[in-house]
Order: C-alpha cells, then structure tokens, then sequence
C-alpha cells in the first residue's frame, strides 16, 4: 500500500492544496457503537432528483429506528418540499435544514449521512464525512476519478468508518440468486459478460452563461470542479453529460450494469487492458452543449483472457437476448448463456431456446447436485443493509463495501479514459494507473479548485 501511494502522488495533479481535514469537525468516538435499539440518526445530502428518492426511502424507514434529521442542498429551492416529504413520513419529526454539507458534519447527533451529490462531489464529501466521524452511503459511481476513489478507500479504513455504495443490485435477491448460479457453475465456466445501457436521451439545449439564481450557492455546486461561468444547460442533472462533473451515461446509468458484469464474471481484480469507442449521434453540437458521447463501445480484457463488453446506446434501439434487455446483463459460459433484465434471470443450455433455471424456477435438475441457488437470498434491501452494517460498525455486513464500489467504478472511468484519447490502454491493477501512457494517468485525477481538495493524505 505504501507503493501505491507514493507512486499515485507522484503519478497524478492531486498534490497541490490541503483539504478541510478532519480537525475541522467534532467528530464522534468511533468506539461508541450504535445498539441495535437506537435510532439511527441521517443527514441527506443532495436531495434533488435520485437524492430525493434515497430520502423518501430512508424517512419511509422510521418505524424501523431511523430518523433524518437534516435535509441539506446548495439550493434552497429544494429543501422545503423535501423537508415536507420526510416529515410525512417520519409521522411528523421535522428534520432541519442546510445549505454546507459540513455543518451536517459538525453535528454530533449524526451517526451517518446519505450522499447524493453530483459525481465531482462523491469523494471529498465521503471523506469530510469519515473524518467527521460518520459512516456514509454514498449513490454510483463512488467517484468522479479513479484516484480520488482509492482516497476514499483509504478514509473509511482510516476513521474505521461503515461507506456503502449504491450498488443496489448488490441487495436484490433474485440478482444475488443468479450471481450464486454463475459462481457455482451454472453455465459451466463464465468466460465473458455483457453489459448494456440503452437509454434514449434527447437533447437538452445549449444556452448562454448567466448569473446563477438567488437560491443556488454556484461556488459550493462547482466544488472540486474547475471554475466555469454559470450555465442552466450545464447545471441540475445536465452535469451529468459534461467532464468536469460527470462521466456520461457509461458513468451514470452503466456503473449498475458494470457492477453486475464484473459480479458474475467473478474478478476481484482490474482488467489488464481496454478499449472504448464512442460519440454523439443525433444531437448537434450546435443546439447541445452535450461532451460525452450518447454512443460508446467498450471491451475489457482480463490477465487470465477473460471479457467484459459493455455498450451505451443513447438513441433509439430495441433490446437484446430473449428478454429484450436495455438496461441488463448477458453472461456466455462453456456450457450455456444467462440473462439479466431487472430482477430477473433466465439460463439456457447450450443451444437450446428454452430456459432451464431462473428467478421463480423452483423445479428443475440441479447444478453439479446442488440446487442451493433456486432459493432466492433473503434480502431486506440495500438501504436495510446499510443500517445494519452502522449499528454494527462493522463493514463486513455490507452488500457493497467501497471497496467492491471502487473495483466496479474504476471500469467505466478508465472506459472513459481509452475514449478520450482514442486509445487501447493497458492497465495496472496493482498500481491502479496505465503502462506507458502520460495522457492517460493525467485523467485518473484531475486539479480540484481550492479549497475543495481531496487531500494526498486523508
């Protein structure tokens, strides 16, 4: 470990600047255990859009000794109706609000925060967090760069701190039914997965620089990310599809699908090489301010020869395999193929058309005499499992450690990486960076804008 930061802090431009560290906050005893009595007490971090769902589902968990206590946004126009919403659901219990993440921090009535901020945010706000003392669920990808990822690895161990990552596939029963399937020779020997995000998105308009609203703190939004004049069209949710802030739709949608792939592939390890074409189709540069491709072909290749394809289509498409699949995942073994479409399965045998396992398949001959796999794991959900592994302060509990959400974040970020510079790369796992490619390593990181620094040491 020590090689790899040495070798990463010389490798890449995140040595300039000091992050807020953790002496900036009053951070809870790490021995004081949450009983599995107590309330589980939240602060929701980002609460527009998919951080709206997280906070619906978590104040929805009240009876079950959870409660929200801060709602907090740089953009005051959400908080009132999202602070509405949870104190429905929390049968009335008011949760306050903030615009500054860390005055959540702060609080030492927090045990844990939700964050779902823009991808440029994930990693120095589960860091300000772990420093602070809180255990984090942090939403897909876990990070915006591959080296600001390893960072936050390097944070939850440090402060010995619960981060799960919103894998949720990792939680569904069906899914986690399959991935036994595969594991215990299912179709035989699983020598490639596919991925696909097909998704169309139209285009969203281009529009001139303007001053931000009144109700948006624009310096805290942009973050770590390079300063850049306020734009509507490059704002709410249209972060998504520009560098600075987001990874496109192989970075947004696809981590779930890739996160599936590399599951039932198996690999525990980075791919040794990948290659990725893409662009945009069907939307003009001149009516879009879109930079990440809406098309993109990507091809992963393991030490052992062992393939991950995975394909973003943002126009318009059909499906694949039998089922149809846009959002799924197809698995091709020595002795048959599997497919994924939501939560559910379904495997064929060699050539044949019909499936003979899958989700809801109770009959049926077994696997190498083992039918274990036609019972679905029980699974109370990827929310449920998060608060149990914070009562426990114990991260082996988790469905999707940030660790297993780095290995599966890493693979659309170095797709991304092949694409921008219309290379095939090779990459070192152990070292997390390319073989002999300068333009490659200088976008594992990039220059985070004081002081929103995620830091060398954290």
């Amino acid at each position: 470990m020590g090689n790899r930061r040495s070798f990463i802090k010389k490798t890449t431009l995140a040595s300039t600047g000091i992050a807020v560290g953790a002496s900036a906050f009053s951070a809870k005893s790490y021995g004081n255990i949450i009983g599995s009595n107590d309330r589980v007490v939240l602060g929701s971090i980002g609460v527009r859009g998919r951080g709206n769902q997280l906070l619906d589902s978590f104040s929805k968990m009240y009876d079950d000794g959870v409660r929200i206590k801060t709602v907090c946004d740089v953009d005051t126009e959400f908080l009132e109706k999202n602070v509405s919403l949870s104190a429905k659901n929390q049968k009335g219990n008011k949760p306050g609000t903030e615009t500054d993440m860390r005055r959540v921090f702060e609080d030492k009535d927090i045990d844990a925060v939700i964050v779902a901020v823009p991808n440029h945010w994930h990693a120095l706000s589960t860091i300000w967090a772990c420093q602070a003392g809180k255990h984090v669920y942090v939403e897909k990808p876990s990070s915006h760069n591959v080296w600001e990822g390893r960072k936050m690895i390097e944070a939850a161990r440090k402060y010995n701190r619960v981060v799960q990552v919103g894998f949720h596939n990792r939680s569904i029963s069906n899914v986690m039914q399959a991935m036994n399937f595969l594991h215990n020779g299912g179709i035989g020997e699983v020598f490639m997965a596919r991925g696909t995000c097909f998704k169309p998105r139209d285009s969203f308009g281009i529009s001139k620089d303007s001053t931000p609203p009144s109700s948006l703190n624009y310096d805290m939004w942009l973050g770590p990310a390079n300063y850049r004049p306020y734009n509507e069209k490059k704002g709410h949710y249209n972060w998504h599809w520009h560098w600075d802030t987001g990874n496109g739709d192989t970075g947004n949608q696809g981590p779930h699908q890739f996160d599936v792939a590399r599951w039932g592939l198996n690999k525990l390890v980075h791919p040794v090489k990948v290659q990725s074409m893409g662009n945009i189709f069907g939307v003009s540069p001149q009516e879009c301010s879109q930079e990440t491709p809406n098309t993109q072909t990507s091809v992963f290749e393991y030490e052992d020869g062992k393939l991950l394809e995975f394909e973003t289509r943002g126009r318009y498409t059909g499906g694949e395999a039998n089922m149809g699949i846009k959002i799924g995942n197809t698995f091709f073994g020595t002795e048959g193929w599997m497919e994924i479409n939501g939560s559910t399965w379904k495997a064929y045998k060699g050539r044949e058309n019909e499936p003979f396992a899958g989700s809801g398949m109770a009959e049926g001959a077994s696997v190498g005499g083992d039918s274990s796999f036609r019972t679905a794991p029980d699974s109370k959900g990827h929310f449920a499992n998060f608060i149990d592994g914070v009562k426990a302060e114990n991260k082996n509990i988790l469905n999707c450690d940030i660790e297993v959400g780095h290995m599966s974040t890493v693979l659309p970020l170095i797709a991304n990486i092949a694409h921008r510079t219309g290379e095939s790369l090779k990459f070192n796992g152990e070292f997390e960076n390319f073989i002999d490619n300068e333009q490659a390593d200088l976008m594992l990181s990039r220059r985070y804008r004081y002081p929103y620094i995620v830091p060398n040491k954290v």
